[in-house]
């Protein structure tokens, strides 16, 4: 399988990702952190880095818990500035127009 190159707005988005985690995680230790949400310090590392800028979505849940943090709220604070894409409307199909 062959994994995509990333788009800049994806790259910002995981440097805004990591932003928020490493502003949650204030003076708690990397290595707790990561050990009480279940994902290897290194993980946590290369996300707050943003050199992991997708990460799965079961990660990124399990470190918001950890961290006290809301879902909807990290969603939000990393989607601030891009002209994300809503979700949950689908995409159209080809040749239709998007409504105004």
């Amino acid at each position: 399988m062959v994994r995509l190159p990333l788009t800049p707005a994806e790259v910002e988005r995981g440097r805004r990702l990591g932003l928020v985690l490493r502003r949650a995680r204030g003076q708690r230790s990397m290595l707790s952190t990561a050990l009480d949400a279940g994902v290897s310090p290194e993980t946590l590392r290369k996300i707050e880095s943003g050199r992991v800028a997708t990460p799965a979505f079961p990660t990124i849940a399990a470190i918001a818990d950890v961290l006290g943090l809301s879902l909807d709220a990290v969603w939000s604070e990393i989607n601030q500035s891009d002209g994300w894409v809503d979700l949950a409307r689908p995409a159209p199909c080809a040749g239709e127009q998007l409504a105004s």
